[in-house]
């Protein structure tokens, strides 16, 4: 026992330096100035909006988005066969707003998932020398492009995704966002895609800012037509092409709710728990176990066991707090006033990998914006 807990503490030794100085290596969008030499040429910006069912808070993150201080832009905002009223909101902002272009979709040709074809039809309907691939929901603060366009220029990079402010409604929704963040930053070491010698790569769905250029070189969406998880896999194409890529901050610049309700996130990770796992119940045995023994187990070894095992294990707490502050209270604001909530949520966030994996495979596939999709499709 003794061993394992000696391991357990190593282990988050090394997750809290390395996210300690890895974290150092992304830049907050909010301290970069706006630099009108590095845009002087004025390029023309395709902002590209799918939309289902997003009635709620359309109309409030476009409004966010046309009062930019960046002018040159124009809006692609695609309307996926929505049945609420997010046509009819978009007909009406586009009867006062020149900028913006509205295409709607009746259809879901097969092969495609429902979002990643609706970007495809917007970006085949812009005209931009850069894409912006952004979410329904997203609110931006008015210099968000600018110092976007700023830092990519400045960087000279071909591709910057943001991360933005997640935000949900009760403590126990905003708990399971931190846990989330904490657990997607150390697993995936997010600030390893500005690092142009590493493999690893990123894209987030709130932002995704691109060259028109990387992007056909990446395939466009074609190459991502049945991925859950199309962001991410954006981003690893672009970086795998060659195209230097960067990932910065954007909690003071975009915040979004993420879900309404723990409930609401646990059905909406059905989609892609099981994908991010490669659809192998394997992988699922492997994720379900790492958590247990990495999140949980050390607090009930504080109870469980005694001498210098205990010791280690709360050591083990302590550098878990302290990865967390790192991870976690980075991507998001007050993170760390949910840590004590932290195994608790790790046993939430295992449900939620076991219930997603088991309805996947009873349904066959999943469910993603009113639409089923088969598993044998996805995995193709």
């Amino acid at each position: 026992m003794i061993y394992l807990a000696a391991f357990t503490c190593i282990f988050w030794f090394v997750v809290w330096i390395d996210a300690t100085i890895g974290m150092k290596k992304i830049t907050k969008l909010e301290q970069i100035p706006i630099n009108k030499k590095t845009i002087k040429h004025n390029p023309l910006l395709s902002i590209i909006v799918a939309a289902r069912n997003e009635q709620e808070h359309i109309k409030g993150s476009l409004q966010s988005q046309f009062s930019q201080s960046y002018p040159h832009i124009e809006w692609i905002v695609v309307n996926d066969r929505s049945t609420d009223q997010t046509g009819v909101i978009l007909d009406q902002i586009a009867e006062m707003e020149p900028r913006m272009n509205v295409i709607h979709l009746s259809a879901l040709p097969s092969g495609w998932l429902g979002k990643n074809h609706a970007l495809q039809q917007g970006f085949l309907a812009s005209k931009g020398e850069l894409i912006l691939f952004t979410d329904a929901d997203i609110y931006y603060e008015k210099d968000t492009i600018a110092k976007a366009l700023s830092y990519l220029y400045q960087e000279k990079l071909d591709h910057l995704t943001l991360a933005p402010n997640l935000k949900g409604k009760g403590y126990w929704t905003n708990a399971f966002v931190s846990f989330f963040l904490f657990g997607f930053s150390y697993f995936k070491r997010p600030w390893k895609s500005n690092d142009p010698k590493s493999n690893t790569a990123i894209g987030i769905g709130a932002f995704n800012l691109l060259t028109r250029e990387a992007y056909l070189h990446a395939g466009t969406h074609e190459q991502l037509k049945m991925r859950p998880d199309d962001d991410l896999i954006l981003g690893q194409k672009v970086k795998r092409s060659g195209k230097k890529q960067h990932l910065a901050l954007g909690q003071k610049n975009l915040s979004v709710e993420w879900y309404p309700s723990l409930m609401a996130a646990l059905i909406g990770l059905e989609k892609n728990t099981f994908a991010g796992l490669f659809y192998s119940y394997l992988m699922v045995l492997v994720a379900v176990t790492g958590l247990f023994a990495s999140q949980i187990w050390p607090y009930l070894a504080l109870v469980m066991t005694n001498g210098s095992t205990r010791v280690l294990y709360a050591i083990s707490i302590l550098l878990l707090f302290l990865s967390y502050n790192q991870t976690a209270d980075k991507m998001t604001e007050g993170a760390n006033k949910y840590f004590i909530a932290l195994p608790i949520t790790a046993v939430l966030f295992i449900y939620s990998i076991i219930r997603a994996t088991i309805l996947t495979a009873i349904r066959g596939g999943i469910v993603w914006r009113g639409t089923f999709y088969s598993l044998k499709e996805l995995k193709k």
